[in-house]
């Protein structure tokens, strides 16, 4: 991988890991036309990755860290979940939120990569479902919901886990879940971006040590510094754009516009692949 080409995959992951049209398909994508294979670039995947995550931080931190404050104060008082003050309950629900990625990462994660792989097939139709997902979360009119439930937390969370398919597009599925369970398009897009920090900086531990298993050298096949650094910072300036502009659209309810996108994508995909 040379400097060019980790410059647009760094740019592709930031720009679609908040944008619905997912970035672990455009990558597939990406490296296909540069004729790089992603499996032998494990720590550039990792660095592109903790690079978005850096992104999110730095988009919501003023946020992140009035929740974290909040859940270090005393309780509301009540029983049970009213125990809890608001700022505890949303840490609450990003945790319940956590368990079903986090049993198909640690558990599943390799039989899913076995069983899909990541081929230009799969990608293209999971872009078709992620595109009819979109498009249903727009046209449905739920009953809108004051907070997200511990039920919701629960069932966003497993779309997140089936998300781990090449193609579906986490932030969309995620997104457009919360908003045909009727929870505010205003909520969804922080909840969703700050629901997958702990995952994938889990999921980028996990590839980092089992990229080191080999040894240094074969962790980082080739790669040279510049270039992961190249990457690393196209997806840390791409995903602070992105995150900012997808709040903006989920707020003004034009994820429309990215089924659109995802269908011809998709339909190219698998014309192509």
């Amino acid at each position: 991988m040379n400097t060019f080409e980790a410059l647009i995959l760094g740019l592709l992951q930031g720009l679609t890991e908040y944008l619905p049209v997912s970035s672990s398909g455009h990558l597939t994508i990406g490296s296909a036309i540069f004729g790089v294979d992603a499996d032998q670039n494990m720590m550039f995947t990792v660095a592109v990755h903790v690079a978005t995550v850096l992104s999110t931080i730095v988009v919501l931190g003023g946020e992140i860290w009035r929740i974290l404050r909040g859940s270090f104060a005393r309780p509301a008082g009540g029983k049970g979940l009213a125990y809890l003050n608001d700022d505890q309950r949303y840490v609450l629900n990003i945790v319940v939120s956590m368990i079903p990625i986090g049993i198909v990462g640690v558990f599943f994660k390799d039989w899913v990569e076995d069983i899909f792989g990541a081929g230009l097939i799969v990608v293209g139709c999971c872009l078709l479902l992620t595109a009819a997902l979109l498009t249903f979360s727009y046209y449905a009119r739920p009953r809108i919901k004051e907070n997200i439930s511990l039920r919701d937390a629960f069932i966003i969370g497993l779309s997140q886990a089936v998300a781990v398919l090449p193609g579906l597009s986490r932030s969309g599925t995620t997104i457009a879940t919360g908003l045909i369970l009727g929870n505010k398009k205003t909520s969804m897009a922080q909840f969703s971006f700050l629901m997958v920090i702990p995952p994938i900086l889990g999921e980028a531990l996990l590839d980092t040590i089992k990229a080191f298993e080999s040894g240094v050298e074969a962790a980082f096949n080739g790669l040279s510094v510049p270039v992961l650094l190249v990457g690393f910072l196209a997806a840390f300036i791409s995903g602070v754009v992105a995150c900012k502009w997808m709040i903006s659209i989920v707020s003004k309810g034009k994820l429309i516009y990215f089924a659109w996108y995802c269908l011809v994508v998709g339909i190219l995909t698998l014309v192509l692949g």
